[in-house]
């Protein structure tokens, strides 16, 4: 698949079209897109993707439809936290650092502000996910 690619990619330069990174199947909510999951398509849409490095490894945010361009909206990194896992939620204010034990509401990615549940006082509150999966309140 990946000489395809060069193939297509070498045409499209020479030939001077417009060049369009669109599925060659469906790919589902969730799913990690890969290599061989790409083409080209011979349309210029604005805002689409045309560089497979910057897909390669996301994740299908929406349902992705083979023949359609992908726009930066319908990708982003993988979650490294999924619904109801249970989560270190971190409070740090000056030199001080509170952790406790928590439940995530939702599901995201490092950066991503999600709800969590702390299971000692069964409150709910706001964090921003940290790189280790931890939540970072306020």
């Amino acid at each position: 698949m990946k000489l395809v690619l060069t193939f297509l990619m070498v045409l499209m330069a020479q030939s001077g079209w417009a060049d369009t990174l669109v599925p060659v199947r469906t790919i589902r909510a969730k799913q990690i897109i890969h290599a061989e999951d790409l083409a080209y398509k011979s349309v210029d849409i604005a805002g689409a993707f045309s560089d497979p490095a910057e897909l390669i490894g996301q994740e299908a945010r929406v349902s992705l439809y083979a023949g359609r361009p992908i726009r930066p909206g319908d990708v982003g990194p993988p979650a490294i936290v999924e619904r109801n896992d249970l989560v270190v939620l971190k409070f740090r204010r000056g030199g001080l650092l509170i952790s406790t034990e928590g439940r995530s509401l939702g599901r995201g990615s490092e950066g991503d502000i999600i709800r969590a549940m702390n299971l000692s006082s069964r409150s709910t509150l706001s964090g921003r996910i940290g790189a280790d999966g931890s939540i970072e309140v306020r």
